[in-house]
């Protein structure tokens, strides 16, 4: 059993195809099978069943990747570190967001650190919910995840920077514009902009509604929330969004209205990475100048 054995069949549990697979490493299909055949000899078990349409993992399999693609990233991880033990205070950060990410929750942090790190790069790659993000950071050498916390996830660690406070989105025209605050039982029954579906900040949304006992139907949906309160503006419909930093308050932002939603439990946002320990000094400074600028 060697390590490349293991790193091709993770990635086959992945993809769900082995040829999917051959094309990536460029090799042929057979190679690939080689891998997983040496790993089943070697542990005596099945480990994937063909499918009518490509393979997934046993129970066996299920098993042997979970503690595989822990244990690589772990390794590459330490391998990274190594580098840039040698390397000194050069090298970068890699961070995974979402859309709007960096524009509501970084923009000042990433100048500071600039400032101060002149020699680290800042790289970032967009996903599209905090589940991808996870993903991302399990599969490759992300240091960083910004997301929307919710339940644990094995092999990942969450910590929380900022509490967002929900808000109703209106034109100034709309009849709620004008409330200091809106009572969770004005909002049953509104018909609202819906935020993206598998997002985690929707089911936030959607289990602290149901706390209240608040039902909402939906119009339409969007995929982030900066396209919600677009459409809030346009008068396309309302939107229920947490209070970003740097949003403007309401009455600042032409047509569109702010109105707070108190009642409603606040969306908790921050960092997720596979272990704190591990981290390497910039990654680490990143993150805290982040969590500084965010609660300031």
């Amino acid at each position: 059993m060697t390590l490349d054995d293991l790193r091709v069949f993770v990635a086959v549990c992945r993809a769900g195809s082995l040829s999917a697979v051959a094309r990536d490493l460029d090799c042929t299909q057979s190679a690939v099978s080689q891998h997983v055949k040496r790993l089943e000899r070697e542990t005596g078990v099945g480990l994937l069943e063909r499918q009518p349409r490509g393979v997934m993992p046993t129970q066996a399999g299920r098993v042997l990747e979970a503690a595989a693609a822990e244990g690589i990233a772990g390794l590459d991880l330490a391998l990274r570190r190594l580098r840039e033990l040698v390397d000194g205070e050069s090298g970068s950060v890699r961070v995974a967001t979402g859309a709007t990410t960096v524009r509501h929750f970084m923009s000042d942090a990433v100048v500071a650190f600039r400032q101060q790190h002149p020699d680290v790069s800042l790289e970032f790659r967009t996903e599209s919910s905090s589940r991808a993000c996870f993903d991302a950071l399990a599969d490759s050498s992300l240091d960083l995840a910004w997301i929307t916390l919710g339940a644990p996830v094995r092999g990942i660690e969450q910590r929380p920077v900022r509490e967002l406070p929900w808000m109703l989105a209106v034109r100034a025209d709309d009849p709620l514009a004008r409330r200091a605050h809106v009572e969770a039982a004005d909002l049953s029954g509104l018909r609202l902009i819906r935020l993206p579906p598998n997002s985690t900040s929707a089911a936030h949304l959607d289990a602290a509604c149901a706390e209240l006992g608040v039902r909402f139907a939906f119009d339409t949906s969007v995929a982030d929330w900066d396209t919600a309160l677009l459409l809030a503006e346009l008068g396309l419909g309302r939107a229920v969004v947490p209070a970003l930093p740097g949003l403007a308050v309401p009455g600042d932002r032409g047509d569109l209205r702010l109105v707070p939603l108190p009642a409603l439990r606040p969306l908790s946002v921050g960092w997720a990475v596979r272990r704190w320990d591990a981290l390497s000094p910039p990654a680490r400074a990143f993150a805290d100048t982040v969590a500084d600028t965010c609660r300031s």
